[in-house]
């Protein structure tokens, strides 16, 4: 019978067919197809529904359930069964109240229903105690409310009353009695005229909280004081108000799209599309925003950035959209704004807004999966420069050249084009070539952006290595520290060949001294400062540079101190020099045939220089964490650049493979900034910060590494490195810390059991790397302290067989490791001993463990012996038949046994075979010693 002959009747008799086996998936389809099939709104219909909801019930789908239910009693309004399901799942999803009125409905409908009683029972006292729960908070939210929106209440009063009131909104009841009370009409009234900063934020923290993961009263929020009374909030200098404001923008999108506050959280499709029009227009008002003429540049950047955090979501489509409102063009506009030009329709930016702009650039082009998007990508960046240039005044080609500069520094491709464009890189060598400061200084900045290759460098060294000699030559110190970082660049276009050097010897040196005098001078500006770290980070793939740099405390310190200023526009210089200094980058295996067939062909063959040896880099690693460099890696992790935040994971690992600095790393918040590098950004960012995270728990205690939650939230990094496409260093370090983690108590056990982990770390028992297969076996003997890891070993498997056999490895500590899981779990499991037997040689593994000279196996082997001889009567009776009782025997008497817990235990496992009935011996040996 084909899928389309059945009847709605026979599709719902098969559906129960599968619900009774237990195959949910295929009742689901087959109740949907009977829903499907019934146009009419009858009663059959309403059992289809019913039905249905009982699956999503057993899959706990309980929203999906009441919809379901909903459905039902649409069509039969007092179906007992209707009623009763949804009951069941509005408990579920703790809307207590409602599932109360169900249970009651279901009494009225059907009182002998003997299932709705003990929840009916249940429910009543809920919704009783959360009535009186209700009531106090109601107090307590009229007692706040009158203290913080009273303007004449003193001071700390109002303050404390905010905060009080911000903490009730994070409770349900508290959230809902606000709402109800008004509070969001309150607020908006409020800040209208409040001066105290402190009431402000918790104000809008209130706003953020409601708004949480509750699309309904997230719409009547928006349809109360409407999305740009938010923009008007988040326009302050004060950086805690902004990132507030900011944190309650995402918060209504996270509502209206369905998006959690976690690394992997994706939107929800059915979401998005129900609420296209709310979060559209939430993206326009957005958009238009960034280029507003009375919005401060601190909340400029916060749009800007909120713009880049959501991106990337293929449900949201912002990427897409953006052009279609034309957002390329007014981020074009921002990128293109100069502080030099003040005048009054001037936009204010921050020293990072071009930073953040260019970012938001790569991350939009980022997300142009076909080359129709991207063509339409680039016709915007074309529309922009082609307005600009109509009018040939000198200020349109100044932001042009700002513009394709902030471009270059995003999505290079795109950047490169426009470049590569008939007359644009001649104006921008004749601009390089005048007089004017200015001039001077933009094109500069494009010059020095646009040698981003070294292909690129090549065309650039050929047109203006010329005119940056000149330009550095300028008494005007802004100007000669951009021809500095220029001649920097094209001086380190070789990388990190110590063979390619296109400027003379000692030139690179040279120009490092000149870029030191700008980094620690003092009376210089902070922008000379950032442009000399940024000569630097080009300067420092010379190993000689790298070398002098690292001995020079004071330029050490200043870029430190740089650093930790917050200044996103620095991250990239500081950050490429860090990675240079740790020779943190990716380095080409070097195959010997591939050297020799390139000799044979006479191509060029990269040489590393002798000063990038692994002791030269382990002093510059020292010197760094001693130096307080984590504390400039945490300041810049704030940046939304993915790529940065990989560079720092990279400095980050590279630091912690020196044992001596690890705790350094700790006290200066390294590990709390670490977690999210591991779980966000890019592959290789996520690993490098994932093994950083390693590192720091194989030797600092997992629980002031990682204190409080952070011990849970390490524990996925860690897994993520259990992946044949890891090396094999990574695999190790990561069973280390997972070890270390396993042993802190049962609720860390349990997590990485739900993670996955046990499956994962036990692959590599298997390996034949003697290293990985102990660092493996070792993490299984802490993590089978938990009784759920025992429930594994009791399943149809080989784990103990495994076990066992591995109790007899070469390897010390594999043996020790495995005879104390072993231990453990014969001590919980009586199927765990009898698996024992599953093993052909499992006498002689007993044997050997018995009698190992090493005195800690010995006692391991003496307790699982006396773990299955309690067991059962079956178990001590294939014990006895071997030559075990002998040794036990033997172990009671000898004087050689170091530990007497071994002769302790030995005689215990006697006595449990006596007691058995198994051996007559116990009795007279014992009356014998009377």
């Amino acid at each position: 019978m084909t899928k389309e002959s059945l009847s709605p009747q026979e599709w719902k008799e098969r559906g129960n067919s599968e619900f009774n086996k237990g195959n949910l998936e295929e009742a689901l389809s087959c109740y949907t197809n009977a829903i499907n099939l019934t146009k009419d709104e009858n009663a059959e219909k309403a059992i289809f529904f019913k039905n249905r909801a009982a699956v999503h019930l057993k899959q706990l789908e309980y929203d999906k359930a009441v919809k379901d239910c909903d459905e039902a009693l649409k069509i039969c309004p007092s179906d007992p069964k209707a009623l009763f399901r949804r009951c069941q799942a509005l408990d579920a999803l703790e809307r207590f109240e409602e599932a109360y009125r169900d249970a009651r409905y279901v009494i009225n409908a059907d009182p002998n229903n003997k299932a709705i009683k003990p929840i009916i029972a249940r429910l009543h006292e809920i919704v009783q105690e959360r009535h009186r729960q209700n009531s106090r908070v109601s107090a307590k939210v009229s007692q706040m409310f009158e203290l913080a929106f009273d303007m004449h209440t003193d001071k700390e009063k109002r303050e404390t009353a905010m905060n009080n009131l911000l903490v009730l909104s994070r409770e349900k009841a508290g959230a809902e009695v606000m709402f109800s009370e008004h509070v969001v009409t309150k607020i908006a009234k409020l800040l209208k005229t409040e001066k105290n900063e402190e009431v402000t934020l918790a104000a809008i923290r209130i706003i953020a909280e409601l708004c949480k993961e509750n699309v309904t009263r997230t719409d009547a929020i928006i349809r109360e004081v409407g999305i740009p009374w938010f923009l008007e909030i988040i326009n302050s200098k004060n950086e805690e108000r902004v990132n507030a404001a900011q944190y309650c923008m995402q918060t209504i999108l996270n509502a209206y799209s369905g998006l959690k506050n976690k690394p992997d959280s994706q939107p929800d499709k059915e979401l998005c599309e129900k609420y296209k029009k709310e979060i559209d227009t939430l993206l326009s008002c957005l958009v238009y925003s960034t280029t507003s003429r009375t919005i401060y540049g601190e909340a400029r950047d916060a749009i800007i950035e909120l713009l880049i955090r959501n991106i990337h979501y293929t449900a949201l489509n912002w990427a897409e959209r953006l052009i279609e409102i034309r957002g390329i063009q007014r981020l074009m506009e921002v990128a293109s704004e100069l502080p030099e030009y003040k005048y009054e329709s001037a936009m204010e930016i921050t020293d990072s807004t071009r930073t953040v702009t260019s970012v938001c650039f790569a991350r939009i082009y980022e997300n142009m999966y076909y080359d129709a998007a991207k063509d339409r990508f680039t016709n915007a960046i074309d529309d922009f420069i082609k307005d600009k240039l109509i009018t040939p005044d000198l200020e349109s080609k100044v932001r042009v050249v700002v513009a394709i500069t902030t471009l270059l520094l995003g999505p290079l491709d795109v950047g490169n084009s426009i470049i590569a464009k008939e007359g644009v890189m001649e104006m921008i060598l004749v601009m390089a070539g005048t007089d004017d400061i200015l001039q001077q200084k933009v094109a500069c900045e494009c010059i020095i952006a646009a040698a981003s290759k070294k292909d690129k460098a090549t065309s650039i060294i050929n047109q203006g290595v010329n005119i940056l000699k000149k330009l550095y030559q300028s008494k005007d110190d802004s100007i000669r520290v951009r021809a500095l970082v220029g001649l920097c660049k094209i001086g380190s276009s070789g990388g990190n060949d110590a063979t390619f050097r296109p400027f003379a010897d000692g030139a690179t040196k040279k120009l490092a001294e000149a870029c030191r005098r700008f980094l620690i001078n003092p009376k210089k500006q902070k922008d000379m400062r950032k442009w000399a770290v940024e000569g630097l980070s080009y300067l420092t793939f010379d190993a000689e540079v790298k070398e002098k740099l690292i001995d020079d405390k004071d330029a050490i310190q200043a870029m430190i101190e740089l650093a930790k200023t917050g200044d996103k526009s620095v991250v990239y210089g500081v950050v490429t020099t860090l990675v240079n200094l740790c020779n943190a980058y990716d380095k080409q295996e070097i195959i010997p045939e591939m050297v020799e067939l390139a000799k044979f062909a006479k191509q060029h063959i990269p040489e590393e220089h002798e000063l990038d040896d692994d002791d030269f880099v382990n002093k510059r690693l020292c010197v760094l964490g001693k130096a307080g460099v984590t504390s400039a890696l945490v300041a810049l992790s704030k940046t939304d650049s993915q790529n940065s935040k990989e560079l720092i994971a990279r400095v980050f690992n590279a630091i912690c493979s020196q044992q001596d600095v690890r705790g350094i790393v700790v006290q200066q918040g390294g590990a709390k900034v670490l977690l999210p590098l591991a779980l966000e950004g890019t592959p290789k960012g996520k690993k490098q910060a994932s093994q950083a995270l390693a590192r720091l728990g194989i030797t600092i205690n997992p629980e002031v590494a990682f204190p409080g939650q952070r011990i849970y939230e390490v524990i996925r990094p860690l897994i993520n490195l259990l992946d044949p496409e890891c090396s094999a260093l990574e695999n190790f370090e990561a069973l280390m810390a997972l070890c270390n983690v396993a042993g802190i108590n049962d609720a860390v056990r349990k997590r990485i059991l739900d993670e996955g982990g046990l499956q994962k770390i036990e692959n590599y028992m298997y390996e034949e790397h003697e290293m990985l297969r102990r660092a493996a076996t070792q993490c299984i003997t802490n993590l089978v302290m938990c009784e759920e890891t025992i429930q594994f070993f009791e399943k149809e498997n080989d784990r103990v067989k495994y076990l066992v056999i591995l109790c007899e490895e070469e390897d010390v500590d594999t043996s020790m490791a495995a005879a104390g899981a072993l231990a453990m779990v014969t001590s919980f499991s009586k199927i765990a001993c009898l698996k024992i037997f599953d093993v052909k040689r499992w006498p002689e593994v007993l044997r050997f463990l018995l009698a190992n000279p090493n005195p800690d196996i010995q006692h391991r082997g003496v307790v699982v012996v006396l773990n299955m001889m309690k067991s059962t009567k079956e178990v001590a009776c294939r014990l006895v038949e071997t030559d075990i009782m002998e040794i036990l025997m033997a172990l009671t008497k000898s004087n050689t046994v170091e530990k007497q817990e071994v002769k302790k235990l030995a005689s215990e496992a006697l006595e449990a075979a006596s007691k058995w009935k198994v051996i007559e011996k116990c009795d007279d040996s014992a009356n014998a010693a009377e």
